[in-house]
């Protein structure tokens, strides 16, 4: 693997896997933080009707959900009711696509979603356009760098990782560490 192909695929990947995540449904939700305010809960009443329409299977459990839980479903109804059809139907194919993930899958993406989450928000930022300049690329390039990274060993993943963090913090472009003599799977 050349050393540009390796800093690509470090730095791609580094940006990818979190943000693969947020296609993810929402993580479960967590107590609040000591000293912080709980959440309030979301009156079924408060909701707009075009709300309450997509929400309508929690209408009878509404008020024994979680005050979280409620907050998280009244944003996600005003995120539903603000996508074009075409966002719709691509959020309709993520979400079946996730529900055939197994569990262990599903519950590394989680992970990976809340590591991403705790990131100060340059570096969210910074992950997101990593992501989109991956997204970018033409197929066959994207599927040959991910099969590289696969390919390579956890040692040099990390090597690869750090590298291209190195390299980013320093505004430079990234480039790979010098191949490590290891045969090929």
């Amino acid at each position: 693997m050349s050393n540009t192909t390796r800093a690509c695929v470090a730095l791609l990947l580094l940006a990818a896997a979190p943000a693969f995540a947020q296609q993810a449904p929402a993580v479960a939700q967590q107590a609040p933080a000591a000293g912080a305010t709980p959440p309030a809960p979301v009156a079924w009443s408060s909701l707009a009707p075009e709300q309450q329409k997509v929400l309508s299977r929690f209408a009878a459990q509404w008020d024994s959900l979680p005050p979280a839980r409620q907050q998280a479903l009244a944003h996600g109804s005003d995120r539903w009711l603000g996508m074009s059809a075409e966002q719709r139907d691509k959020a309709r194919e993520r979400f079946s696509h996730w529900q055939s993930l197994p569990p262990e899958q599903r519950h590394a993406l989680r992970s990976r979603w809340q590591r991403f989450q705790e990131l100060p928000p340059n570096e969210q930022a910074r992950v997101r356009e990593n992501f989109h300049k991956f997204q970018q690329l033409p197929p066959a390039q994207r599927q040959m760098l991910r099969e590289q990274w696969h390919k390579a060993s956890p040692a040099e993943r990390q090597q690869m990782i750090e590298h291209a963090r190195e390299r980013g913090e320093k505004g430079q472009m990234p480039r790979a560490p010098p191949q490590a003599s290891r045969p090929h799977r």
